[in-house]
């Protein structure tokens, strides 16, 4: 497991030089792409597990390269939302079309009956790892 690990974040590292998209810039557009393109700051900062305040220069950086815009919150006028632009979501799927290309290449080395079985036996072991250990 740990070898298909690094295998893949090897890809995804990659990919990210070849796309000039520093994996911090990255993990801020997938986590706006996991909210549907629009969210707070604060709650990207809660996905993030990063300090509110630090995720303004992330956001500031983005904003420079055109891959996300400050609007104005829908729920709250004192707030302001993070969206993705166009090329923001270009990005996003950029890194993330070559990603998925290497995991379907990867698991086409199983039929659809292993791959569902492969599914079945890794979440049944993620049960375990999420529960508390036992003293």
């Amino acid at each position: 497991m740990i070898r298909l690990t690094r295998h893949l974040r090897s890809v995804k590292e990659r990919v990210l030089v070849d796309l000039d998209l520093p994996a911090h810039e990255y993990d801020t557009l997938h986590a706006l792409a996991g909210r549907r393109g629009r969210a707070a700051p604060s709650d990207l900062a809660a996905d993030l597990a990063m300090a509110p305040a630090s995720i303004t220069a992330r956001v500031d950086a983005l904003l420079r390269r055109g891959f996300v815009r400050r609007i104005p919150s829908t729920v709250d006028r004192r707030r302001v939302d993070v969206e993705l632009t166009e090329a923001g979501q270009a990005a996003w799927r950029g890194a993330m079309e070559v990603q998925g290309a290497e995991e379907h290449r990867l698991l086409g080395a199983l039929t659809a009956t292993e791959r569902r079985h492969l599914s079945d036996l890794l979440r049944r072991v993620l049960l375990v790892a999420e529960q508390p250990q036992a003293d």
